[in-house]
């Protein structure tokens, strides 16, 4: 894997020496040499990840890393912090300043070439949501939101698993004032627990006695239920084969033991927010994706979303030889209706129409709302008998029971006019079996309204 790579660092040398490294491993590189340059930099070249030395002259990698992730331009760009400071404060002050890491100088290549591809793919994951709503909000599906500290109001779900009790007692008493910690004895009880528990993180011990610990981590990213959860994993100092290959699975984040209690709450917290901010952004395309399918006002399906539909069960029908029938609704005189009681009231009248409709029909049936006062009703394996006797019920349904037009207790009376088709035969496609229905309803209008009609008939 490749990726676009700021280094930032004063001293010539040191840039020169990380360029040729990064190069040789095919990574695309851009040089800074101050805080300035770089915050510039990373604005107009939008790395895939930043390699910040902390200690340089004016602005120091610490104000730099909180500078970026301020600006909306650059607060998606993973941030790690390359430097000659080893004390566990330090650490934790680059995680507190947003970094994704914190590395020591001299750095091991095959660590640092294995965080930079891991920090890079789960940015891909986050582009690719990011660029979804992005999407959304351009055509409408979504409106403009934004992350804020509303995404750690509620304490994290955590899953804890490590055979050493005194480190397991520190975990967990750390976390414990912040998060609901559940510690799990075995592998199998891990497995069974992430499964069902819709936990936030994961931490494992990859020096398990009776467990691979690598292997654990494996199975949890291959789960479909534990495949976005992150994982922060515990190692040994030193055991840079381990990390590497932990890495390269997916493994989120690492603590180097002895765990130092609040970079174990820096990193926690960092690992929190990325996964909250991924399942925000997750939902807020589900949201898109109903809102683009679905009729504003009633909640039915839109008619885009009734063509594909029916046009899959038609071709269905075809090789099934199972009928599809359609029920097409006009609410009768509707115009008069907005043009004497107002606009508000006639979409009173729509959306508890649309409720009756919903109520009355199966759970495999599809209600949508075709467009202004017109519904319609897609009915997988129905017959014309059947159909004939749903749409009467829908009928009596509207007819005898008044529509409430407002908070004020006003009512109406309604009535709707039906017509039905169903598919008649291989070569049926939907646009025929719609234009029937819709002949169908074109007669029960023209006979009186408040009618079901078959377009057979």
């Amino acid at each position: 894997m490749t990726a676009r790579v700021l280094i930032v660092d004063d001293v010539p040398a040191n840039l020169k020496l990380l360029d040729a490294k990064l190069t040789a491993e095919y990574f695309d590189v851009f040089k800074a040499a101050s805080g300035p340059e770089a915050l510039e930099a990373a604005k107009e070249q939008q790395p895939d990840i930043i390699l910040l030395d902390v200690m340089m002259p004016g602005m120091d990698g610490f104000e730099v890393c909180r500078r970026l992730k301020a600006m909306p331009e650059t607060e998606h760009i993973p941030v790690v912090m390359v430097t000659a400071l080893d004390q566990p404060k330090d650490r934790v002050q680059g995680l507190e300043a947003g970094a994704d890491d914190f590395l020591t100088k001299p750095l091991n290549d095959l660590a640092l070439f294995a965080r930079v591809r891991s920090l890079v793919r789960l940015k891909m994951v986050t582009d690719e949501l990011r660029m979804r709503e992005a999407t959304g909000q351009r055509i409408g599906a979504l409106g403009a939101g934004t992350t804020g500290d509303f995404l750690m109001t509620e304490p994290g779900r955590i899953l804890a698993i490590d055979d050493r009790p005194t480190s397991l007692k520190r975990i967990t008493e750390t976390l414990a004032s912040e998060h609901n910690v559940t510690v799990a004895e075995t592998q199998e009880e891990l497995l069974q627990l992430a499964n069902s528990g819709n936990f936030d993180l994961h931490i494992v011990s990859l020096t398990l006695q009776e467990f691979d610990g690598l292997r654990l981590c494996s199975q949890l990213r291959s789960l479909e239920a534990t495949r976005q959860t992150p994982i922060l994993a515990i190692v040994e100092e030193g055991d840079t084969g381990r990390l590497v290959r932990a890495l390269d699975m997916g493994v989120n984040d690492y603590l180097v033991r002895p765990v130092e209690r609040n970079e174990l709450v820096a990193r926690a917290r960092s690992q929190l927010r990325r996964k909250r901010y991924q399942d925000y952004l997750r939902d807020k395309f589900q949201q898109g994706l109903e809102l683009a399918i679905t009729d504003g006002l009633t909640g039915l399906y839109n008619r885009r979303y009734m063509e594909g539909h029916l046009a899959t069960l038609v071709d269905d029908a075809a090789n099934t030889g199972k009928p599809v029938a359609l029920l097409i609704f006009d609410i009768d005189y509707f115009k008069a209706v907005n043009d004497t009681h107002g606009h508000q009231a006639g979409d009173e009248v729509l959306k508890e129409f649309a409720d009756r409709i919903s109520a009355n029909v199966r759970g495999i049936d599809l209600a949508c709302r075709l467009g202004g006062e017109e519904f319609v009703v897609v009915m997988p394996d129905t017959d014309l008998t059947y159909a004939m006797t749903v749409a009467e019920r829908l009928r009596q349904g509207v007819a005898l029971r008044p529509f409430k037009l407002d908070e004020t207790g006003r009512t109406l009376d309604v009535t709707v006019s039906i017509g039905i088709a169903v598919t008649e035969g291989p070569n049926d496609t939907a646009a025929k079996l719609l234009g029937r229905a819709d002949q169908g309803l074109y007669r029960a209008k023209r006979d009186g309204r408040n009618r079901v009609v078959a377009e057979a008939a």
